[in-house]
């Protein structure tokens, strides 16, 4: 896998699924979702997150239902990578499911201001600030979870894994 390399949107502790995905635009098209991610804690975060942009965030991000939209929104977005302190169990395994690169790395919080630019390895679970040169390790994901984000997804490899077997 590639270095990802992007700019830092921080959030704090606690950032809940109908945040990330609020529930009154849930019967709405995926296109029209998008343009509300986090609207309620940073009106500016859809208009203006870029392509190979990162997340960072405290502890528990994607806490509160089980919405399978709120890490395909912000993968949607073109959010490269979330890297947060910790993740509620669901959001952390849609987001490998879905293929959105994802890392728990405690101390990352206070390691980062917002524009920051951030550099993941994660295969190696490593990551930078470049901006204060700082670098911290994360805890790795295992070898299967790392093949999974690789193919972009549980449906990309099961596809190719269906393809090899005929």
């Amino acid at each position: 896998m590639n270095v990802i390399k992007g700019k830092v949107w921080k959030f704090g502790d606690n950032i809940d699924t109908d945040i990330i995905s609020p529930s009154k635009y849930m019967e709405a098209p995926m296109d029209e979702q998008v343009k509300h991610v986090m609207e309620a804690i940073n009106p500016k975060f859809p208009q203006e997150v870029k392509p190979g942009d990162v997340i960072v965030a405290g502890r528990n991000f994607g806490c509160g239902s089980s919405r399978e939209t709120a890490p395909d929104l912000i993968k949607r977005l073109g959010i490269a990578a979330v890297v947060a302190e910790s993740f509620a169990r669901i959001f952390f395994r849609n987001s490998v499911a879905i293929g959105l690169p994802i890392l728990v790395c405690p101390k990352v919080s206070e390691a980062f201001n917002e524009g920051d630019i951030l550099e993941l390895d994660l295969e190696k679970a490593i990551v930078k600030n470049t901006n204060k040169n700082i670098t911290l390790e994360g805890i790795p994901l295992s070898p299967d979870m790392l093949k999974v984000l690789k193919k972009g997804g549980i449906q990309p490899l099961l596809k190719e894994m269906a393809k090899t077997q005929k």
